[in-house]
């Protein structure tokens, strides 16, 4: 074999070598760090969503026992504040008043900074902290526990969000994941 073909070869080896360590290092990124790239796709999809339905249509409620669009997403704001600050080495903001914000622009101003607030939990973490257990209403959880409920809430009410969207006539923005 020539000199020529040793050097292909090699360097395809050495290309493929690199390229395997830049997907495995990318895909074994610790549980934080996937869960924040996670955090800020949901806050951007969140945003886009409460930016598309109308003022007028804010305090709609799909049935009287559902909170209002409003409602939802300072349902949103008011969890992530709480279990940032009780929980993950936040500190606390003020306490929202769903009767004093009457606005869209307050309300998204409020989301955005509750996701600020998220962002710096996730920052603000180490993998020890997310090993330990605090008292918790349902039970003694892990701060890693809290962060994935942080996450599981906040969705749960972005899909009936999304419901309260199509019950307008406004399609959803396409879906952002990670």
């Amino acid at each position: 074999m020539n000199l020529s073909k040793v050097a292909a070869i090699f360097f395809a080896l050495a290309l493929t070598a690199i390229s395997f360590n830049l997907f495995a290092q990318r895909n074994s990124d610790s549980l934080l760090a996937q869960l924040n790239r996670k955090w800020a796709d949901a806050k951007i999809y969140a945003l886009k969503m409460a930016e598309l339905m109308p003022e007028e249509f804010y305090d709609f409620k799909p049935v009287p026992e559902e909170m209002s669009f409003k409602q939802q997403l300072l349902h949103i704001a008011d969890n992530i504040e709480w279990l940032t600050s009780s929980y993950l080495f936040v500190p606390m903001k003020k306490t929202i008043d769903d009767s004093v914000v009457k606005d869209k622009v307050s309300v998204i101003k409020i989301l955005s900074d509750a996701y600020e607030m998220g962002t710096s939990a996730h920052h603000n973490l180490s993998n020890k902290q997310l090993d330990e257990i605090v008292p918790f209403f349902a039970g003694p959880m892990s701060r890693r526990q809290i962060l994935i409920l942080l996450h599981d809430h906040q969705t749960h009410h972005i899909g009936q969000i999304i419901v309260y969207l199509r019950l307008k006539g406004i399609k959803p923005p396409d879906y952002v994941g990670w």
